[in-house]
Formats: structure tokens, sequence, C-alpha cells
């Protein structure tokens, strides 16, 4: 019995569901900020403006005899039905029409707009428009890091700004680099990719990988695109813009700069190593690191950017080949000097073999400081806890260590400090988890400008 009842609360519920689905996506059309209601409302008073002046054009008198025929049906109406009755029968009606009308119109529009979405329009419309007024956020950096950054972000903002190192010169892009003479595009299509709107079957086709074929072997989908779009447009900057609006991102991807630069490091033994790719397969301790051209020019929308900027985050990312390429250009590194919003840094969780062997958080926290001579950030986040024995030992193996947390030299170095756990754990590497991430940040950020 117990069982028969519980099966047709189940039922009643599931019937229930999509009205109270319905209900829920009616409220929500009463919400402010959408822009809907006022410009309905807005037509509504053209439409009876309209009418009546094409009434008054023709000499009807058109209020006379309106009044007079409304006087006349109500007496009709009241002499058969009393006015507590007629009054609220016709005004529900009349709201009835309304609704079925303006429920019609919705749906025809959703379903021209997105026919295969099961999202409703309303909550298309909310979301775009929270999105919008959300922060100016500028992230700088480069690699998987960077991407892993924006599809957490791009929850809370669309007004995303992705500065990217041009330093690349290993896979695809050096290939590319080499053999054609464009601008590295593999970060700027790992950064495309996840800021775009179909984030899944773009990310898919962004990364496939030629498996076959004289000289298509090895290259990613994503970046034979960039490289053509580049020959076509002009530029890469150009080409960007132009992918962008392809596909439908939320926020821009810029280029740091548009200068062919090259890295080199000088190893604590002596060898002076060009070429990113080379930097970290030397496997020696780097100190000091520095390009060529020594002072590549800055993109001018990227220094607008970091002007205009609500919040600027610098990685996470490698090190020496990610974050600190985008600082060796000087309009950039100035332009962190003279911010005028918060900025953080968010710190790797685990060691890279060739460029951080042994780093602590202070330690990559003095790097940054060396290259520019100036503290360019307010915080520094780092990852609360270890990852799993499993993937200590796994990442023991390849002479990876966790990011030492060293607290009182960071207290020397007046370096704040933001711990939080915003591991990713989940697959065979150790990452940053998107959304803990952008949420830790988000709320560091809402609590700073609170202040």
């Amino acid at each position: 019995m117990r069982m028969r009842r519980a099966n047709k609360a189940q039922q009643l519920s599931a019937k229930l569901r999509p009205a109270r689905r319905n209900i829920r996506l009616w409220s929500q059309w009463l919400l402010p900020g959408l822009l809907v209601k006022r410009w309905l409302l807005i037509s509504a008073v053209g439409v009876l403006l309209a009418s009546l002046g094409f009434a008054i054009s023709i000499n009807l008198t058109p209020i006379y005899y309106f009044l007079q025929f409304l006087e006349q049906f109500l007496q009709s109406v009241a002499r058969f039905v009393p006015s507590y009755i007629s009054g609220p029968l016709l005004l529900l009606g009349g709201l009835a029409l309304i609704a079925w009308g303006y429920a019609r119109t919705l749906g025809s529009i959703t379903e021209v707009l997105l026919p295969e979405d099961d999202k409703a329009l309303v909550e298309r419309l909310l979301t775009y428009r929270r999105l919008g007024r959300g922060p100016k956020i500028v992230a700088i950096g480069g690699g998987t890091g960077l991407s892993t950054l924006l599809r957490g972000l791009k929850l809370y903002s669309s007004n995303i700004t992705a500065i990217v190192t041009m330093a690349d010169d290993g896979g695809s892009s050096g290939r590319l680099r080499r053999e054609i003479g464009v601008l590295p595009p593999g970060d700027i299509r790992n950064c495309l990719a996840a800021l775009a709107d179909e984030e899944k079957i773009v990310t898919e086709l962004f990364q496939y990988r030629f498996e076959a074929g004289d000289g298509l072997a090895g290259h990613s989908f994503g970046n034979l695109f960039l490289t053509a779009m580049t020959n076509i447009t002009g530029d890469l900057e150009r080409a960007i813009a132009t992918s962008s609006a392809v596909l439908a991102i939320r926020g821009q991807v810029l280029p740091a700069t548009l200068t062919d630069m090259t890295l080199w490091a000088r190893l604590a033994d002596g060898r002076l190593v060009h070429g990113e790719s080379n930097i970290t397969a030397a496997r020696g301790k780097i100190i000091e690191i520095g390009c060529s051209p020594p002072a590549p020019k800055a993109l001018p929308r990227a220094i607008q950017a970091l002007r205009d900027a609500d919040y600027i985050i610098l990685g996470p990312g490698s090190l020496y080949t990610s974050i600190i390429p985008n600082l060796l250009v000087p309009e950039i590194a100035q332009a962190l000097a003279e911010r005028q919003c918060p900025c953080v840094y968010v710190c790797n969780i685990m060691t890279q073999p060739g460029e951080t062997d042994g780093y602590t958080v202070g330690d990559h926290v003095r790097a940054l400081d060396a290259v520019t001579g100036d503290r360019l950030f307010d915080a520094v986040l780092v990852q609360k806890y270890p990852p799993s024995a499993a993937h200590l030992e796994r990442y023991g193996q390849q002479g990876s260590t966790v990011v030492a947390i060293d607290r009182e030299e960071l207290a020397r170095q007046n370096c704040r400090l933001i711990l939080a756990d915003v591991m990713d754990e989940s697959t065979p590497t150790v990452r940053h988890h998107s959304q803990k991430l952008a949420a830790i940040l988000m709320r560091w950020y809402q609590r700073v400008r609170s202040l």
C-alpha cells in the first residue's frame, strides 16, 4: 500500500514538474533587467496611438463613439450578469488572451532562435544580461593553465580579455612558425575554444590533430584554421577577431604582442639557451630570462584592456614560459604597475621539471618580482591541500613535487597569501579546477571591492 502511494506521489510530481517549470519561467519574465517588458509596453502604446490617430484622421471622433458604445455595452451586460461577476470575468478573459498571445509569440521566436536547445529564451536572456554586467576581467598567461581559468571565469562575466604569450615555439605552433612564418597560434586556439559558447564541440574540433598526410600529421585543426585566417585577414589580430565572431566567444582573446619574439634563458651552469621549448628541455636552473628582440611592442588593445580592467589575474601556467614572457613586453609590465584595480597571481600546484625544480611559492613570487623589479600583484592564490599519494608518486617519477608554501618567506616578501582548495584530480594530471578556481577568485574580488 505504501509503495503504491509513493508511486502515485512520484507520478503526480512528474506531471506537475512541467507546470512548475512553466510558472518559474513566467515569473522570470517579470524580473528587472531583461529589457523586454518595456519594449512590449511601448509597442502596445504605439498600437493604441496609431489606431487613435487613424480614427481621428478620418473624422470619426472615435473617443465619443467609443465611450458611447462602451456605456451601452456595459449597461446591456449589467442587465443579465451582475457587475461583481461580469467585471472579473472580462478582466480574466482579457488577461488570458494577452498571456496566450504573449506565450505564442515568445514560443515562435524561441523555436526559430533555439530549435534544439532545452534552455528557455528567458533563461538565455537572463544569463546574457547577468554576464554583460560582470566585471572587466583581464587574464594573462598561456598554455593550458590560462584556458582552464577562462572556462570558469566565463560563468561570471562576458567582459573577459585573455592576453596570451607569443613565445611558444614547440609542437604544431613551432612548425607553423618556422615553415610559414606566422605567430604561434596554439595558446590562442586554446583560449578561443575555452571562451566559446559551444565549448565542447569547438574544443574537440580545434584540438583535433591529423594523424596522417604529408605535412598535416601532428597539426591541430585549430592551428591550421588560425593560420589560414591570418593569411586571409592580413595579421593575427584580425584573424582572432574574425574567429571570435564565428565562434561566438564570451570576451576577447588578444596576443600580448605581434612581434616575432624568441625567449632566451641563462642557466646556472653558464649555458645560454634560445627558444621556449629548448629552455625546458635543457633541464638547468634558470638565473636570468629575456627575449629577442629585447623590448617587443605591446598590442595597443591589450594595453587598453589593462587600463580599463576591474580585475587582473596572472596565471596559472608555466612560470618562465607562459607568464613571464608577457611581462617581458615593457608596456604590459608598465600597465600592470600603474593599474588601479586588484591583481592576483595564481601559483602552480606542482613544480615543472627543467623550469621550476624545487621552487616554493616564495621562489615563484621572487622570480616574477625580479623580471620587472616591482611587485605587480596584490596576492598569490595557492592550493591549500597536497594531491593524493598516487598523484605524488606519479609526479615524483617525473621529477616533479608539490610547490611548498613557505609562509615565513612570503611574510618577509610582504606578499598576501590566499589559501583555497582549487585542485582537480579527476585526470592523471593535477590541474586547477576551472569552476573552483573562478569561484575563489571572484569571491576574493567581491571581498576586496567591498572594502
